[in-house]
């Protein structure tokens, strides 16, 4: 009986040539990644890369006063960690577990070794964190000028395309925190949805019921960060 997980479940790692990926398979690590761990811490050293398959991880910018908000999402299509080969050790956010699920770790050395062949991997990677980049802008343009609900929409079709479930095991707090809003909006917002028969919402749980009835509210941000990734 085949394996529940597979390296191939992760874009980036499917998209390597056999060849590349023959040599990195050996060193890729399985990890379960629950709800709400925490990958990264700002300005601690990085000693791994995550390529989640079934999880995603939110990346948060820290304020000094504590306050918090997601500027991108990673999941099966990407990789959590692209400071290790961009020059740098350490990373200004911190990467928080947002759904749960599991990925393959790569450890530091060996991504590195990897990365300088110039090869593939290193294709795919600059590639990936172009579209990244592209993520965080349209993200603090989404925070600034849309509303509450709208950013609920791009971030629960943004999690629909990364998982195979419609529903989801996340509360209304951890949204909030990401989104950088109250939680009281975000409850507004889950209400709105659920009275027009878009989801269906209980303490720790969304289904979503209407995805295209999702689209249709959601701002133009999400059709802009999906065409980064196809």
């Amino acid at each position: 009986m085949s394996s529940p997980h597979s390296p191939n479940q992760n874009h980036l790692l499917a998209a390597l040539p056999t060849e590349e990926f023959d040599s990195l398979a050996a060193h890729l690590e399985l990890v379960p990644l629950p709800l709400g761990a925490m990958l990264y811490e700002p300005g601690r050293q990085l000693q791994y890369a995550y390529f989640p398959t079934t999880s995603i991880v939110s990346l948060h910018y820290v304020l000094a006063s504590g306050a918090s908000a997601e500027t991108a999402g990673v999941g099966n299509e990407g990789m959590v960690g692209i400071s290790l080969f961009m020059g740098g050790d350490t990373t200004p956010s911190s990467a928080v577990v947002c759904i749960a699920g599991h990925a393959y770790r790569l450890e530091r050395r060996k991504l590195l070794q990897e990365f300088n062949r110039g090869g593939s991997l290193q294709r795919l990677l600059l590639r990936y964190t172009q579209a990244l980049i592209a993520q965080m802008c349209q993200t603090a343009a989404c925070n600034r000028h849309h509303s509450v609900e709208q950013q609920l929409c791009r971030w629960l079709l943004a999690v629909l395309d990364r998982v195979p479930s419609h529903e989801l095991v996340v509360t209304q707090e951890l949204i909030a925190n990401m989104l950088g809003v109250r939680r009281e909006g975000i409850t507004e917002a889950a209400g709105k949805l659920q009275r027009a028969g878009l989801i269906r919402y209980r303490r720790g749980h969304i289904a979503v019921l209407d995805r295209i009835g999702l689209e249709r509210r959601a701002c133009e941000c999400y059709a802009v960060i999906k065409k980064e990734w196809s």
